[in-house]
């Protein structure tokens, strides 16, 4: 049988024995340090003298950081399949994607039945693991939005929820000897685990036999299916028989294995650390190098092959093999594509999606993505309300995995930030300092997309948009090149980039000068809002009136005889002394009746810790229309409250801007419209509903803002950029981005 072309993996077997319990967990971390990569352990939870193996790897898990841990092989008759998916799923998020299931149909049948497990036949037991696996990754299926349903001979599911998903693909090793379950493993099976022990000469050939035309008749390839073994020996100065001699006798004798059976994963049975050290350090090196050998000249395909369920869920028009090497490439058939397929409201469906690691890898994925025809999204955090970083079909380059956040200089309040960082945890790396920037309300906004579009944020009235702290920019140009642009470099380029920066190229660290900002006053204050057009008007006059230090966000929602109007304001005053910040709050107190009250002086990085970590999974297309105003004039405050109460708006927020945002000259950057002192932003659950309301309001607004409006027409262009402004970008395009590389945004042509 040949070679199957698998990277070589080591591990070893130790004994769960409870006389020492310290015993096991010793030996897992000498595995460990002796550079194993897999430490496993046997699972009869009917034996006394035994650990509960379960709880065993647990703790090994918590005392160890590097290496993977599996069970060899987990006794499913007494492991119901569906809490074995939930827990095996959270033992490898805790453990950071470090945990391998082995798993076997059962055996010694009286012991099991007296623990309360069901006494199975040979092909009964074949058939309960098979339903146990179709649990486990139902289970594991978070992509698929409805309850898990089965209705086995063995396991009944009516509706089970599913997740959480683990953090990688976790391999399902079947410990199988004979044919049926040699089949199910060919099926089903992410790889055949047996015991050397167990085997006479060729009985592994003829299993992989077995297995290959079982996979093959499944669809599958049979390189997805991991040979492993477990074997066990004795070294000495002479030959004493298989696995009984020196080291170089056993490289001699498992070698054949490797290459002949294929096994790319061999398991060390037996807890004697001498035998472990030596098997490290005179076996595993030297077995690999022999292995490399013989495979070179055998010209041997090497590497990880893709599940045929993975290939089967390919989109057309993608060179999935031309994948830059070393780039992550999520594919619509990876466990982790639910993670990565939707925006925080936009549902995707994209057919790949790139996670580079730097501007190197940047480049490559985009030269990747130019040679395949579909659409491009380029994603920072995936908060966006545009929804423009996802797609159906398309690829999408996640620069999540570029987070870094870097102090340049402390003197000049200097810093670095990669796109993927999110921005609680900008505000968390400056508290320490005493440093702010402001940047948006909602802490799980990525900084890429924010920092290239404005930055309307807590303390904009008083420090102005994230953009107007933006000293420089490495950026990825449609062409590839690598340029920096700033005040001296590319001077047209940095223009653009603050405010119409999806156009232009993918950058991949923006240079910063921060503020200095202590503790801040926020409150979140909600009012009686009957007299919604009043209300709103008084609240605009009174922020236009507060000093520069406060920055009020409204929010409201439609209202209805059951539901009475209720404003809510978040409001953040930049001063910690509790006087200051009650005095720039009266005026806002006094606006209608106050149905609840909250003010805590906090950190800026407090106010910004708001954020959740679990994927964004957004549903459906959203519908957002955005708009710039000077004032909330009364024609205005009338015209938003009688879009509030017809119910077809279900969000609609205000946003203080103003104050040190004017005092950019509107030339200066993208953004031009620098005297709007409010940002104007509904959310509707029609496209023609919403813009029947906003065609209401539409002639009060002298702009908008890119982040928060989903309207692709090429219309809205010229509501989002003057004509002097447009014009400038357009030359600018035209000459870096002639092919329209970056489009799938507010598109400049």
């Amino acid at each position: 049988m040949p070679d199957y072309g698998l990277p070589l993996h080591f591990g070893t077997f130790i004994t769960p024995t409870n006389r020492q319990p310290d015993a096991p967990v010793a030996l897992a971390k000498l595995s460990e340090q002796l550079g194993y990569d897999l430490v496993t352990f046997q699972d009869h939870p009917y034996q006394p003298s035994f650990l509960d193996t379960w709880t065993l790897m647990t703790w090994v898990a918590a005392q160890t950081s590097t290496i993977r841990i599996a069970p060899n092989v987990l006794n499913v008759p007494l492991r119901p399949p569906a809490v074995t998916a939930r827990a095996a799923a959270s033992l490898d998020l805790l453990s950071g994607g470090r945990f391998d299931l082995g798993l076997g149909a059962g055996g010694f049948w009286d012991a099991v039945d007296a623990m309360g497990g069901a006494h199975l036949s040979p092909g009964q037991a074949v058939d309960a693991l098979s339903e146990a696996i179709d649990v486990i990754r139902g289970i594991w299926a978070v992509d698929d939005r409805t309850p898990l349903r089965i209705e086995g001979e063995h396991y009944h599911l009516r509706g089970a929820k599913r997740g959480p998903a683990p953090a990688h693909e976790i391999p399902l090793w079947i410990g199988a000897l004979k044919p049926r379950m040699l089949r199910l493993t060919g099926r089903k099976g992410d790889g055949w685990l047996p015991s050397l022990a167990y085997l006479e000469p060729g009985d592994y050939a003829r299993g992989n036999a077995t297995i290959d035309e079982a996979a093959l008749a499944a669809g599958r390839n049979p390189r997805e299916i991991r040979r492993l073994a477990n074997v066990g020996g004795r070294f000495g100065a002479s030959n004493g028989g298989f696995l009984v001699g020196p080291s170089e006798q056993w490289v001699e004798q498992l070698l054949p294995y490797a290459i002949d059976d294929g096994v790319s994963t061999f398991i060390l049975a037996g807890d004697d650390p001498t035998a472990m050290q030596r098997f490290a350090e005179e076996v595993a090196p030297a077995l690999r190098e022999a292995v490399r050998r013989e495979r070179a000249s055998a010209g041997t395909v090497t590497g990880v092959v893709r599940r045929a369920s993975v290939i089967a869920s390919r989109r057309d028009g993608i060179d999935y093999d031309g994948v830059p090497a070393g780039v992550t490439a999520i594919e619509p058939g990876d466990l982790g594509f639910a993670g990565v397929r939707s925006t925080y409201m936009r549902g995707g469906s994209p057919g790949l999606v790139l996670r580079p690691a730097d501007t190197a890898q940047v480049v490559e994925a985009l030269a990747f993505a130019r040679r395949n025809d579909v659409r491009l999204a380029i994603r920072s955090g995936g908060h966006g309300i545009s929804g423009r970083s996802t797609n159906d079909g398309g690829i999408v380059i996640d620069l999540g995995a570029m987070n870094a956040i870097e102090i340049l200089d402390e003197g000049s309040r200097r810093i670095r930030v990669q796109p993927g960082a999110r921005w609680a945890d900008v505000a968390a790396a400056l508290e320490p300092y005493g440093w702010a920037l402001s940047s948006g309300d909602y802490g799980g906004v990525g900084v890429g997309g924010l920092a290239t579009a404005g930055g309307i944020g807590w303390l904009a009235r008083e420090h102005g948009l994230t953009i107007d702290h933006l000293r420089a920019v490495e950026i990825v140009l449609a062409d590839g090149s690598v340029v920096t642009a700033n005040d001296d470099e590319n001077t047209d380029l940095f223009w653009a980039v603050r405010g119409a920066g999806a156009n232009f190229g993918i950058v991949t660290s923006f240079e910063f000068e921060v503020d200095e900002v202590g503790p801040v006053g926020f409150a979140q204050l909600a009012f009686d809002a009957t007299d919604t057009a009043g209300f709103l008007e008084g609240w605009g006059a009174a922020v236009e009136a507060a000093p520069r230090d406060l920055t009020s966000f409204l929010i409201m929602g439609p209202s209805s005889a059951e539901q009475p109007a209720v404003a809510q304001l978040m409001t953040v005053v930049d001063s910690d002394d509790p006087d200051t910040v009650l005095d720039r709050l009266q005026p806002l107190a006094d606006l209608a009746p106050l149905l609840q009250q909250s003010v805590q002086i906090l950190p800026y990085s407090a106010v910004m810790a708001n954020a959740s970590d679990a994927p964004h999974n957004g549903r459906g297309e959203p519908q957002a229309r955005s708009g710039l105003v000077e004032h909330i004039t009364p024609e205005f405050a009338r015209a938003a409250a009688a879009m509030l109460a017809s119910g077809d708006v279900h969000f609609f927020q205000i946003r203080s801007v103003g104050g040190a945002v004017a005092d950019v000259a509107p030339d200066a950057t993208a953004y031009a419209h620098r005297s709007a002192n409010f940002s104007v932003v509904a959310l509707g659950a029609s496209a023609e509903t919403l813009d029947r309301r906003w065609r209401e309001l539409y002639g009060h607004f002298t702009g908008l803002y890119l982040s928060f409006d989903t309207d692709q027409r090429a219309e809205r262009l010229t509501d989002a950029f003057p004509e002097a402004t447009l014009d400038r970008l357009r030359l600018l395009k035209a000459r870096l981005d002639p092919e329209n590389t970056f489009r799938d945004n507010f598109n400049i042509v």
